[in-house]
């Protein structure tokens, strides 16, 4: 068994696929549009479905904006720089909520980035340059 994807709901999904291609530099795997059921599914990753979890972004139609909920937390990502990383996701406009350093109680380097919808995504400094 492996994880395939985690989904989340948008209500704009250009702007969705903008922030997570642009700003955060996944690729657009693939893309349907189910008329009949008014939604669209888009599928963006680091890599390839076959041998990485990637992400779902659902969007309804008929639906512009949603709660996020009490019980959604963060998607994590793990960079080689997050210093560098974060600075250019501000030069591509997106969003730090918590700029990079130590974590409270521990010394793993974190930050936090919002995405369009309000969705937290967690950056995590995978190398020990930090």
């Amino acid at each position: 068994m492996r994880l395939l994807h985690t989904m989340l709901r948008v209500g704009d999904l250009e702007r969705s696929l903008s922030f997570y291609t642009e700003v955060l530099g996944m690729q657009l795997l693939r893309r349907k549009d189910y008329p009949s059921g008014r939604f669209t599914l888009a599928f963006v990753g680091y890599g390839d479905e076959s041998d990485h979890t990637v992400l779902e972004l659902t969007h309804n139609w008929d639906t512009s904006s949603y709660a996020i909920g009490s019980g959604y937390g963060h998607i994590a990502i793990g960079v080689d720089d997050i210093y560098g990383v974060c600075g250019q996701i501000q030069a591509k406009g997106g969003r730090i909520t918590r700029e990079p350093g130590p974590m409270k109680h521990g010394s793993t380097v974190i930050a936090f980035v919002e995405d369009p919808d309000g969705y937290k995504v967690e950056l995590i400094q995978l190398s020990s340059r930090a």
